[in-house]
């Protein structure tokens, strides 16, 4: 009996200890709020146009346990009270420090979520959250940033056009997809037709939705487009808004050789030009047969007509083989010298018929061409 008893006394023990560290282990998630914030100034005002960052700081918390404590700089309209904050973000050094450094790009994105729209100026409030991961601590001081947002609209991954405008019409599953050509930037090949046209960054769910007015990208809207169908190379930079719509007037095969072009490419659509069933024949030189070629864009901006011309990124050539890396054909914008950057044709293609292809689609890494024996 004296054994039981001795037992049960343990067993009471151990379960007073095991409280006892429990509670001894939530008084260390304890901190104190923050008191005071630093910086910015109240009403301190920012040109989010701008290569810049804003540094967010402010006093330090106390944790029970004299141990590290966790922020987040919680951001909300002018005038919310960080129920529903806008935006939450941990400071520098993943939650550690008391500064957090965050640049205009950021900023923009937020001033968007807080409804500012882009070319106005609006304010943000902000304040900063103290935890130790549990037993949250909202600070019960905030501080007022106005901001002034630039032309354009924080980066999608991805960009489509879409409409009865466009060249896939409105069902979204079919939409043509944009070609992400730098940081900010995407382009284009398609044709317009009459009807309203749209940019969306996604084909499920709810998308962002970009249309053109005035050569400017603005937002939850569409383009009118009227006139006869035409193929258009259009350009749209999210990081001012700017646009470019140049019409691709004819595309032509130039062959040095002969100071002629060979003959002239169809647009067959989504980016894609094709020109079937056309003979080549090289031409015979003293030294042998010369089989170089480059291509003409007549385009056409506004008013004005002008040439663009395509070559290789090489200023010359041998011919292609099966060992020739794909790159070979790539296209990019060269000179209008007769003979620099033309490619080569390959030796099966003389006195051949094929069928040619330009591709200036999203689908292949970057723009080419190809020719196939028939």
């Amino acid at each position: 009996m004296k054994n039981i008893y001795s037992k049960l006394l343990l067993i009471v023990c151990a379960i007073f200890v095991a409280s006892c560290d429990n509670d001894d282990t939530m008084s260390h998630t304890n901190v104190s709020a923050v008191n005071a914030l630093y910086s910015p100034a109240n009403n301190k005002f920012y040109d989010l146009g701008a290569q810049s960052s804003a540094v967010f700081e402010w006093e330090g918390a106390k944790a029970e346990d004299n141990g590290v404590v966790l922020y987040d700089v919680v951001f909300d309209r002018a005038d919310g009270d960080f129920s529903k904050p806008i935006y939450v973000k941990p400071s520098d050094g993943n939650g550690f420090q008391k500064t957090l450094n965050l640049s205009f790009t950021e900023l923009n994105k937020i001033a968007g979520l807080a409804g500012i729209a882009s070319e106005t100026i609006g304010k943000l409030k902000w304040t900063v959250y103290s935890s130790k991961g549990v037993n949250v601590q909202k600070s019960s001081v905030s501080s007022i940033i106005e901001v002034q947002r630039p032309g354009g609209f924080p980066t999608p991954d991805q960009l489509f056009i879409t409409g009865a405008g466009s060249e896939t019409g409105e069902t979204v599953a079919d939409a043509q997809a944009f070609k992400k050509t730098g940081a900010t930037t995407f382009e284009i090949y398609t044709k317009l037709q009459a009807g309203s046209y749209k940019f969306i960054t996604r084909k499920n769910g709810t998308p962002e939705v970009f249309y053109i007015s005035e050569a400017k990208l603005q937002q939850d809207g569409a383009t009118t487009y009227a006139g006869d169908a035409k193929v258009y190379k259009i350009k749209v930079d999210f990081s001012d808004g700017s646009t470019t719509m140049t019409e691709i007037k004819k595309i032509e095969l130039w062959f040095p050789p002969l100071s002629q072009y060979l003959f002239e490419y169809t647009y067959a659509g989504k980016g894609i030009w094709k020109a079937d069933n056309k003979t080549i024949v090289f031409k015979q030189e003293s030294w042998g047969r010369d089989e170089r070629y480059k291509f003409k864009f007549t385009v056409v901006n506004g008013a004005t007509t002008s040439e663009e011309w395509y070559g290789s990124t090489n200023g010359d050539n041998n011919r292609p083989d099966a060992n020739t890396p794909a790159s070979f054909w790539y296209m990019v914008p060269v000179s209008s010298d007769v003979w620099a950057n033309s490619f080569k044709f390959a030796g099966a293609v003389d006195n051949k018929s094929v069928n040619a292809v330009i591709n200036f689609s999203a689908s292949v890494p970057a723009y080419t061409h190809s020719f196939t024996v028939l």
